[in-house]
């Protein structure tokens, strides 16, 4: 390795097992797989202005799962006996992932709870898929749970993440699954700067408003991301931050989840460390849920924003 390519310890988020300060990094000990992620492809219907992953329609830098290649990680949680119990299903928009619905039949089937996170909007609503996704909910009921993506509770504030006329084709989408007795949950984000109390009152009054009965003042229910601002400093966080902030390593999504990925142009899928860090290179931890066993070293901003001082996690 050239000298030009070490890492500088003077550089913030350069070394994993150093601060720029010099102290220890923080890392998370792999407790267990409570939870599989499978990125089913970055390609999206929309380009939000804030995404977390920068999916989009020309963004297809993580190309589509099919369903053997989820079907390999199904089988290792099985021969493994990992003890999974949810599959997340993610993308860029999954109902644009030509396998979504013989991926959720083989998750479903297998017993796991499965979360997908979607818009809602004309991927979803396409004839095809809403009369797989009835058949689903037929065959396994509240085992499959929808989160839409709602950003704010304000029709003109939500389209200036998700863009003009991105507002009616997501409530049709949810009028759709209440109707027709899906269960499903509702993503927000808190970048506007209102306080939670504050945004759990406009949800309820929107969606009193829009004729849906989910209850926004249930955490789960109603998610609210922390926001991830890549012009902010963000502090690193070094072994004692966990007792200085009073947070425990076990409660991060590394502890219990790993994402599954393939990046355009690989043949096969790897298993990243973390749903938001799907491009870095120091979070691809190998192509099998073992040897992606391991800690993870909290040496990225999104670690500390999101994750340690914001409390995110996106699992259900």
């Amino acid at each position: 390795m050239s000298s030009t390519s070490l890492p500088n310890p003077a550089l913030p988020f350069s070394d994993p097992g150093r601060t720029a300060s010099g102290e220890r990094r923080a890392q998370v000990p792999f407790a267990a797989l409570q939870t599989l992620w499978l990125n089913t492809g970055t390609l999206c219907n929309i380009a939000c202005e804030h995404c977390y992953i920068e999916s989009s329609p020309e963004n297809d830098r993580l190309a589509y799962l099919t369903l053997r290649d989820v079907e390999i990680y199904l089988d290792e949680i099985r021969r493994e006996n990992l003890g999974t119990k949810e599959i997340g299903i993610t993308g860029g928009e999954p109902f644009m992932n030509p396998d979504i619905l013989p991926i959720l039949q083989a998750c479903l089937g297998q017993g796991f709870a499965v979360l997908v996170l979607t818009n809602a909007m004309r991927p979803m609503m396409r004839p095809r898929v809403q009369a797989g996704l009835l058949d689903l909910r037929a065959q396994f009921g509240s085992q499959l749970t929808l989160r839409v993506s709602i950003d704010h509770y304000d029709q003109a504030i939500h389209e200036t993440e998700r863009g003009p006329n991105s507002w009616q084709p997501m409530l049709r989408g949810l009028r759709w699954l209440q109707q027709n007795r899906f269960n499903y949950h509702i993503a927000g984000r808190t970048r506007w700067g209102a306080n939670e109390q504050e945004l759990r009152a406009g949800y309820a009054r929107t969606l009193s408003d829009c004729g849906l009965t989910l209850d926004p003042m249930d955490s789960t229910a109603l998610v609210l991301f922390p926001e991830l601002d890549p012009e902010a400093e963000v502090p690193e966080i070094t072994t004692a931050c966990w007792d200085l902030l009073g947070v425990n390593p076990a409660d991060m999504m590394c502890a219990t989840s790993r994402m599954v990925v393939k990046h355009q142009g690989d043949l096969e899928p790897t298993v990243t460390a973390c749903t938001l860090l799907p491009y870095e290179p120091e979070f691809r931890l190998g192509p099998s849920l073992t040897e992606a066993s391991g800690p993870v070293a909290l040496n990225h901003p999104s670690c500390a924003k999101f994750c340690v001082l914001g409390g995110g996690s996106c699992s259900g």
